[in-house]
């Protein structure tokens, strides 16, 4: 049975703009785009995944992340660690309609998830803090 880390969803207008009409072609291109910002991160071997839908963050991943080797695994799973409890924290407490902490991330700091899995992760919680203008616990982030 297939386990699921994690699903981050942020809000997208993207489908959904305040027109009535779409024509062929936006309709296509914010397809496209929709496409493109969707990262999908998976380990077979732990059958976890990390799946992030938001518009922006692979251009803010290609543009400001620093490379894989940067951080250590460890650096990448402390500082997981304290931003997805207070993610986690802050999902419960905030009514579900417009937030934006939408669902909660499942994350085991008992559990070996590999290094790319952390490395998405973090990365993903440095823009996210970063474009919504918000610090979750107690590091700072930096690109």
């Amino acid at each position: 049975m297939k386990t699921y880390l994690i699903i981050i969803l942020s809000t997208i207008g993207i489908l959904f703009s305040c027109k009535s009409k779409h024509n062929d072609i936006e309709f296509k291109a914010n397809n496209e785009l929709l496409k493109s910002d969707t990262v999908r991160i998976a380990n077979e071997e732990l059958e976890y995944e990390i799946i992030i839908i938001d518009g922006g963050f692979t251009s803010w991943f290609n543009t400001f992340a620093r490379p894989r080797g940067f951080y250590s695994q460890s650096y990448l799973e402390i500082r997981n660690q304290f931003w997805v409890q207070e993610w986690n924290y802050r999902v419960n407490r905030s009514p579900q309609q417009n937030s934006i902490y939408d669902w909660p991330i499942n994350y085991d700091s008992s559990v070996n998830y590999g290094y790319e899995v952390n490395y998405m992760l973090y990365n993903y919680l440095v823009y996210f803090q970063l474009k919504n203008k918000t610090k979750l616990g107690g590091f700072t982030p930096r690109i």
